[in-house]
Protein backbone atom coordinates (compact mmCIF):
# COMPACT_ATOMS: atom_id res chain seq x y z
CA UNK A 1 0.00 0.00 0.00
CA UNK A 2 1.21 3.49 -0.89
CA UNK A 3 0.00 6.34 1.33
CA UNK A 4 -1.77 9.01 -0.70
CA UNK A 5 -1.14 12.74 -0.29
CA UNK A 6 -3.92 15.29 0.19
CA UNK A 7 -4.95 17.45 -2.76
CA UNK A 8 -5.19 21.24 -2.70
CA UNK A 9 -6.97 23.23 -5.40
CA UNK A 10 -6.90 26.93 -4.65
CA UNK A 11 -8.08 27.38 -1.06
CA UNK A 12 -9.69 23.93 -0.93
CA UNK A 13 -7.95 20.81 0.42
CA UNK A 14 -9.26 17.24 0.59
CA UNK A 15 -7.69 14.25 2.34
CA UNK A 16 -7.33 12.15 -0.82
CA UNK A 17 -6.15 13.18 -4.31
CA UNK A 18 -9.30 11.89 -6.01
CA UNK A 19 -11.74 13.91 -8.09
CA UNK A 20 -14.88 12.17 -9.29
CA UNK A 21 -15.40 12.86 -12.97
CA UNK A 22 -18.36 14.84 -14.25
CA UNK A 23 -20.73 12.55 -16.17
CA UNK A 24 -23.89 13.72 -17.90
CA UNK A 25 -26.77 13.62 -18.25
CA UNK A 26 -27.53 13.16 -14.54
CA UNK A 27 -25.05 10.33 -14.11
CA UNK A 28 -23.08 12.40 -11.62
CA UNK A 29 -25.52 14.58 -9.74
CA UNK A 30 -25.87 15.64 -6.14
CA UNK A 31 -26.06 12.13 -4.67
CA UNK A 32 -22.82 10.87 -6.20
CA UNK A 33 -20.93 14.13 -5.74
CA UNK A 34 -21.90 14.39 -2.07
CA UNK A 35 -20.96 10.76 -1.38
CA UNK A 36 -17.49 11.22 -2.88
CA UNK A 37 -17.00 14.48 -0.98
CA UNK A 38 -18.06 12.82 2.28
CA UNK A 39 -15.52 10.05 1.66
CA UNK A 40 -12.63 12.51 1.38
CA UNK A 41 -12.48 13.24 -2.34
CA UNK A 42 -13.89 15.98 -4.54
CA UNK A 43 -17.41 15.37 -5.82
CA UNK A 44 -18.45 16.77 -9.19
CA UNK A 45 -21.90 17.54 -10.58
CA UNK A 46 -22.15 17.48 -14.36
CA UNK A 47 -24.06 20.52 -15.61
CA UNK A 48 -24.80 18.93 -19.00
CA UNK A 49 -28.52 18.90 -19.71
CA UNK A 50 -29.58 19.01 -16.06
CA UNK A 51 -32.83 20.66 -17.05
CA UNK A 52 -33.95 17.79 -19.32
CA UNK A 53 -35.44 15.68 -16.56
CA UNK A 54 -36.60 18.48 -14.30
CA UNK A 55 -39.91 20.13 -13.42
CA UNK A 56 -38.73 23.26 -15.24
CA UNK A 57 -38.74 21.81 -18.76
CA UNK A 58 -41.57 20.63 -21.02
CA UNK A 59 -40.06 18.48 -23.78
CA UNK A 60 -43.37 18.63 -25.66
CA UNK A 61 -43.43 22.43 -25.95
CA UNK A 62 -44.35 23.16 -29.59
CA UNK A 63 -42.68 26.54 -30.10
CA UNK A 64 -38.96 25.98 -30.91
CA UNK A 65 -37.99 29.41 -29.60
CA UNK A 66 -39.91 29.02 -26.35
CA UNK A 67 -38.65 25.45 -25.92
CA UNK A 68 -35.02 26.51 -26.27
CA UNK A 69 -35.44 29.42 -23.87
CA UNK A 70 -37.15 27.12 -21.40
CA UNK A 71 -34.40 24.52 -21.75
CA UNK A 72 -31.62 26.94 -20.86
CA UNK A 73 -33.56 28.38 -17.93
CA UNK A 74 -34.34 24.83 -16.77
CA UNK A 75 -30.62 24.00 -16.83
CA UNK A 76 -29.88 27.03 -14.66
CA UNK A 77 -32.58 26.28 -12.12
CA UNK A 78 -31.78 22.56 -12.03
CA UNK A 79 -28.10 23.33 -11.39
CA UNK A 80 -29.08 25.50 -8.42
CA UNK A 81 -31.27 22.70 -7.08
CA UNK A 82 -28.52 20.12 -7.51
CA UNK A 83 -25.92 22.25 -5.74
CA UNK A 84 -28.29 22.90 -2.84
CA UNK A 85 -29.05 19.19 -2.56
CA UNK A 86 -25.36 18.27 -2.66
CA UNK A 87 -24.56 20.80 0.04
CA UNK A 88 -27.36 19.49 2.24
CA UNK A 89 -25.94 15.97 1.88
CA UNK A 90 -22.33 17.09 2.36
CA UNK A 91 -22.24 20.31 4.41
CA UNK A 92 -18.43 20.41 4.67
CA UNK A 93 -17.36 18.48 1.57
CA UNK A 94 -15.70 19.96 -1.50
CA UNK A 95 -18.22 20.02 -4.34
CA UNK A 96 -17.54 21.14 -7.90
CA UNK A 97 -19.34 21.45 -11.23
CA UNK A 98 -18.18 20.28 -14.64
CA UNK A 99 -19.35 22.68 -17.37
CA UNK A 100 -18.63 22.21 -21.07
CA UNK A 101 -17.29 25.20 -23.00
CA UNK A 102 -19.17 23.78 -26.00
CA UNK A 103 -22.54 24.29 -24.28
CA UNK A 104 -24.46 27.33 -25.50
CA UNK A 105 -25.43 28.26 -21.94
CA UNK A 106 -21.85 28.00 -20.65
CA UNK A 107 -21.68 31.71 -19.83
CA UNK A 108 -24.83 31.38 -17.72
CA UNK A 109 -23.95 28.12 -15.97
CA UNK A 110 -20.44 29.14 -14.86
CA UNK A 111 -21.48 32.15 -12.74
CA UNK A 112 -24.56 30.23 -11.57
CA UNK A 113 -22.31 27.48 -10.19
CA UNK A 114 -20.04 30.04 -8.54
CA UNK A 115 -22.96 31.91 -6.98
CA UNK A 116 -24.65 28.83 -5.53
CA UNK A 117 -21.95 27.06 -3.60
CA UNK A 118 -19.61 25.32 -6.05
CA UNK A 119 -16.09 25.16 -4.63
CA UNK A 120 -14.57 24.60 -8.05
CA UNK A 121 -15.44 24.57 -11.74
CA UNK A 122 -13.90 22.06 -14.11
CA UNK A 123 -14.25 23.04 -17.74
CA UNK A 124 -13.43 21.22 -20.97
CA UNK A 125 -14.86 20.43 -24.43
CA UNK A 126 -13.02 23.50 -25.63
CA UNK A 127 -10.55 25.84 -23.94
CA UNK A 128 -12.21 27.93 -21.20
CA UNK A 129 -10.37 31.11 -22.13
CA UNK A 130 -13.00 33.43 -20.64
CA UNK A 131 -13.82 31.47 -17.48
CA UNK A 132 -12.04 33.77 -14.98
CA UNK A 133 -14.12 36.69 -16.22
CA UNK A 134 -17.35 34.80 -15.61
CA UNK A 135 -16.43 34.04 -11.99
CA UNK A 136 -14.30 37.06 -11.06
CA UNK A 137 -16.82 38.05 -8.37
CA UNK A 138 -16.19 34.69 -6.65
CA UNK A 139 -12.39 34.43 -6.39
CA UNK A 140 -12.69 31.61 -3.84
CA UNK A 141 -13.97 29.27 -6.57
CA UNK A 142 -11.11 27.19 -7.98
CA UNK A 143 -10.93 27.04 -11.78
CA UNK A 144 -9.64 23.91 -13.48
CA UNK A 145 -9.43 23.56 -17.28
CA UNK A 146 -9.38 20.15 -18.96
CA UNK A 147 -6.65 19.86 -21.59
CA UNK A 148 -4.88 17.07 -23.46
CA UNK A 149 -1.59 18.74 -24.41
CA UNK A 150 1.09 21.04 -23.03
CA UNK A 151 0.37 23.45 -25.86
CA UNK A 152 -3.24 23.84 -24.73
CA UNK A 153 -2.09 24.55 -21.16
CA UNK A 154 0.33 27.19 -22.42
CA UNK A 155 -2.45 28.95 -24.32
CA UNK A 156 -4.74 28.96 -21.27
CA UNK A 157 -2.06 30.23 -18.89
CA UNK A 158 -0.97 33.06 -21.18
CA UNK A 159 -4.53 34.16 -21.95
CA UNK A 160 -5.61 34.05 -18.30
CA UNK A 161 -2.53 35.96 -17.14
CA UNK A 162 -2.88 38.64 -19.79
CA UNK A 163 -6.63 39.12 -19.59
CA UNK A 164 -7.42 38.33 -15.95
CA UNK A 165 -4.11 38.35 -14.03
CA UNK A 166 -4.88 34.83 -12.89
CA UNK A 167 -3.59 31.31 -13.45
CA UNK A 168 -5.54 28.04 -13.29
CA UNK A 169 -5.80 26.36 -9.89
CA UNK A 170 -5.00 23.04 -11.61
CA UNK A 171 -5.18 21.29 -14.96
CA UNK A 172 -6.98 18.05 -15.67
CA UNK A 173 -5.05 16.12 -18.32
CA UNK A 174 -7.40 13.77 -20.12
CA UNK A 175 -5.83 10.73 -21.75
CA UNK A 176 -8.02 10.20 -24.85
CA UNK A 177 -6.62 6.70 -25.25
CA UNK A 178 -8.64 5.40 -22.31
CA UNK A 179 -11.05 8.10 -21.05
CA UNK A 180 -14.80 7.73 -21.36
CA UNK A 181 -17.12 10.17 -23.08
CA UNK A 182 -16.04 12.76 -25.60
CA UNK A 183 -12.36 12.60 -26.45
CA UNK A 184 -9.96 15.42 -27.18
CA UNK A 185 -8.46 13.68 -30.20
CA UNK A 186 -9.53 12.23 -33.53
CA UNK A 187 -9.83 8.47 -33.83
CA UNK A 188 -6.75 8.22 -36.04
CA UNK A 189 -4.67 10.06 -33.43
CA UNK A 190 -5.41 7.73 -30.53
CA UNK A 191 -2.46 5.44 -31.20
CA UNK A 192 0.04 8.30 -31.03
CA UNK A 193 2.28 7.88 -27.94
CA UNK A 194 2.74 11.65 -27.86
CA UNK A 195 -0.79 12.08 -26.42
CA UNK A 196 -0.42 9.41 -23.74
CA UNK A 197 -0.39 10.25 -20.04
CA UNK A 198 3.20 9.01 -19.87
CA UNK A 199 4.21 11.70 -22.35
CA UNK A 200 1.94 14.64 -21.50
CA UNK A 201 1.87 14.63 -17.69
CA UNK A 202 5.65 14.77 -17.01
CA UNK A 203 6.08 17.39 -19.75
CA UNK A 204 3.27 19.54 -18.36
CA UNK A 205 4.50 19.21 -14.78
CA UNK A 206 7.96 20.35 -15.89
CA UNK A 207 6.62 23.27 -17.92
CA UNK A 208 4.49 24.55 -15.05
CA UNK A 209 7.27 24.15 -12.47
CA UNK A 210 9.82 25.88 -14.71
CA UNK A 211 7.53 28.74 -15.72
CA UNK A 212 5.48 29.73 -12.66
CA UNK A 213 6.45 30.42 -9.05
CA UNK A 214 3.23 29.11 -7.53
CA UNK A 215 2.47 25.39 -7.91
CA UNK A 216 -0.25 24.42 -10.39
CA UNK A 217 -1.36 20.83 -9.72
CA UNK A 218 -1.80 18.43 -12.63
CA UNK A 219 -4.70 15.95 -12.40
CA UNK A 220 -4.50 12.74 -14.43
CA UNK A 221 -7.72 11.50 -16.05
CA UNK A 222 -8.52 8.45 -18.14
CA UNK A 223 -7.79 4.80 -17.39
CA UNK A 224 -7.59 5.14 -13.61
CA UNK A 225 -9.71 2.61 -11.77
CA UNK A 226 -7.61 1.10 -8.93
CA UNK A 227 -5.10 1.96 -6.24
CA UNK A 228 -2.31 0.71 -8.49
CA UNK A 229 -3.30 2.84 -11.48
CA UNK A 230 -3.77 5.83 -9.19
CA UNK A 231 -0.28 5.43 -7.73
CA UNK A 232 1.13 5.05 -11.25
CA UNK A 233 -0.43 8.38 -12.23
CA UNK A 234 1.07 10.09 -9.18
CA UNK A 235 4.46 8.62 -10.08
CA UNK A 236 4.28 10.46 -13.41
CA UNK A 237 4.14 13.72 -11.47
CA UNK A 238 0.40 14.20 -11.14
CA UNK A 239 -0.91 15.66 -7.89
CA UNK A 240 -4.20 13.83 -8.16
CA UNK A 241 -6.52 11.84 -10.41
CA UNK A 242 -9.97 12.17 -11.89
CA UNK A 243 -12.05 8.98 -11.99
CA UNK A 244 -15.42 8.61 -13.69
CA UNK A 245 -16.35 5.09 -14.81
CA UNK A 246 -15.46 3.42 -11.52
CA UNK A 247 -18.13 5.46 -9.71
CA UNK A 248 -21.01 4.49 -12.01
CA UNK A 249 -21.66 1.06 -10.48
CA UNK A 250 -22.27 2.56 -7.03
CA UNK A 251 -25.37 2.84 -4.92
CA UNK A 252 -25.20 6.64 -4.92
CA UNK A 253 -24.68 7.17 -8.65
CA UNK A 254 -27.59 9.29 -9.89
CA UNK A 255 -28.34 7.20 -12.99
CA UNK A 256 -31.28 4.82 -13.33
CA UNK A 257 -30.60 1.35 -11.84
CA UNK A 258 -30.79 -0.18 -15.33
CA UNK A 259 -27.96 2.10 -16.48
CA UNK A 260 -25.82 1.05 -13.54
CA UNK A 261 -26.56 -2.64 -14.07
CA UNK A 262 -25.69 -2.33 -17.75
CA UNK A 263 -22.32 -0.88 -16.76
CA UNK A 264 -21.82 -3.51 -14.10
CA UNK A 265 -22.38 -6.34 -16.59
CA UNK A 266 -20.11 -4.88 -19.28
CA UNK A 267 -16.46 -5.69 -19.89
CA UNK A 268 -13.68 -3.99 -21.91
CA UNK A 269 -14.66 -5.91 -25.08
CA UNK A 270 -17.94 -3.96 -25.08
CA UNK A 271 -16.20 -0.58 -25.32
CA UNK A 272 -16.21 1.11 -28.73
CA UNK A 273 -15.53 4.49 -30.30
CA UNK A 274 -18.71 6.12 -31.54
CA UNK A 275 -19.05 9.21 -33.75
CA UNK A 276 -20.61 12.23 -32.10
CA UNK A 277 -22.40 15.30 -33.44
CA UNK A 278 -19.75 17.49 -31.81
CA UNK A 279 -17.23 16.26 -34.40
CA UNK A 280 -14.90 14.17 -32.24
CA UNK A 281 -15.40 10.53 -31.23
CA UNK A 282 -16.66 9.35 -27.87
CA UNK A 283 -15.87 6.16 -25.97
CA UNK A 284 -19.03 4.24 -25.09
CA UNK A 285 -20.52 0.80 -24.52
CA UNK A 286 -22.09 -1.07 -27.40
CA UNK A 287 -25.87 -0.87 -27.47
CA UNK A 288 -28.39 -1.38 -30.30
CA UNK A 289 -28.44 2.41 -30.62
CA UNK A 290 -24.65 2.57 -30.96
CA UNK A 291 -24.68 -0.26 -33.50
CA UNK A 292 -27.09 1.74 -35.66
CA UNK A 293 -24.97 4.86 -35.36
CA UNK A 294 -21.83 2.98 -36.34
CA UNK A 295 -23.69 1.53 -39.33
CA UNK A 296 -24.28 5.08 -40.52
CA UNK A 297 -27.97 5.18 -39.72
CA UNK A 298 -29.86 8.10 -38.22
CA UNK A 299 -31.33 6.05 -35.38
CA UNK A 300 -34.89 7.16 -34.92
CA UNK A 301 -34.26 10.88 -34.51
CA UNK A 302 -37.23 12.27 -36.41
CA UNK A 303 -37.57 15.68 -34.85
CA UNK A 304 -35.56 18.77 -35.58
CA UNK A 305 -33.09 20.04 -33.00
CA UNK A 306 -35.22 20.92 -30.01
CA UNK A 307 -32.80 22.60 -27.61
CA UNK A 308 -29.97 24.14 -29.66
CA UNK A 309 -27.73 23.10 -26.78
CA UNK A 310 -24.28 23.00 -28.43
CA UNK A 311 -22.10 25.55 -30.17
CA UNK A 312 -21.23 22.97 -32.85
CA UNK A 313 -23.65 20.16 -33.71
CA UNK A 314 -23.79 18.06 -36.89
CA UNK A 315 -27.30 16.90 -36.07
CA UNK A 316 -28.66 20.44 -35.83
CA UNK A 317 -26.68 21.88 -38.73
CA UNK A 318 -26.47 18.97 -41.20
CA UNK A 319 -28.93 16.35 -39.91
CA UNK A 320 -25.99 13.97 -39.49
CA UNK A 321 -25.39 11.47 -36.64
CA UNK A 322 -28.02 11.95 -33.89
CA UNK A 323 -29.24 14.23 -31.12
CA UNK A 324 -26.72 13.55 -28.37
CA UNK A 325 -28.87 15.25 -25.73
CA UNK A 326 -31.75 12.85 -26.35
CA UNK A 327 -29.40 9.84 -26.60
CA UNK A 328 -27.75 10.57 -23.26
CA UNK A 329 -31.09 11.42 -21.62
CA UNK A 330 -32.69 8.14 -22.73
CA UNK A 331 -29.77 6.17 -21.33
CA UNK A 332 -29.68 7.91 -17.97
CA UNK A 333 -33.42 7.22 -17.54
CA UNK A 334 -32.78 3.51 -18.09
CA UNK A 335 -33.47 3.05 -21.82
CA UNK A 336 -29.95 1.86 -22.50
CA UNK A 337 -30.92 -0.03 -25.67
CA UNK A 338 -31.91 3.23 -27.36
CA UNK A 339 -29.41 5.48 -25.62
CA UNK A 340 -25.75 6.42 -25.46
CA UNK A 341 -23.82 4.94 -22.52
CA UNK A 342 -20.40 6.57 -22.21
CA UNK A 343 -17.65 4.54 -20.55
CA UNK A 344 -13.92 4.48 -20.02
CA UNK A 345 -11.87 1.60 -21.38
CA UNK A 346 -11.58 -0.11 -17.97
CA UNK A 347 -15.22 -0.96 -17.41
CA UNK A 348 -16.32 -4.02 -15.44
CA UNK A 349 -14.23 -3.66 -12.30
CA UNK A 350 -16.87 -5.04 -9.92
CA UNK A 351 -19.53 -7.71 -9.62
CA UNK A 352 -22.14 -5.78 -7.62
CA UNK A 353 -23.31 -2.28 -6.82
CA UNK A 354 -21.35 -0.95 -3.86
CA UNK A 355 -21.39 2.21 -1.75
CA UNK A 356 -19.12 5.03 -2.84
CA UNK A 357 -17.29 4.76 0.47
CA UNK A 358 -16.24 1.21 -0.44
CA UNK A 359 -14.88 2.31 -3.81
CA UNK A 360 -12.98 5.13 -2.13
CA UNK A 361 -11.46 2.70 0.40
CA UNK A 362 -10.27 0.42 -2.40
CA UNK A 363 -8.77 3.38 -4.29
CA UNK A 364 -7.05 4.73 -1.19
CA UNK A 365 -5.68 1.54 0.37
CA UNK A 366 -5.73 -1.00 -2.47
Amino acid sequence: MTALPPLTLGIHTVPYPIIQGGMGIRISGANLAAAVANAGGIGIISAVGLGMNSPYFDIDEKSPKKRQEQFFEANRLALIDELQKARALSPKGIIGVNIMVAARDYETLAPTAADHGANLIISGAGLPLGLPGLTAHRPEVALVPIISSVRAAQVVCKKWQRNFNRLPDAFVVENPQSAGGHLGAKAEELGDPAISSEAVIPALVKYLADTYDSPIPVIAAGGIYSHETLVKALALGASGVQIGTRFIATEECDADPRYKEFHLNADPADVVLVPSPVGLPGRALRTPFVDRVMAGELPGEKSQCFANCLQVCKFRDKRETYCILRALDRACRGDVENGLVFSGSHVGQGDRLVPVAEVMRELVVG
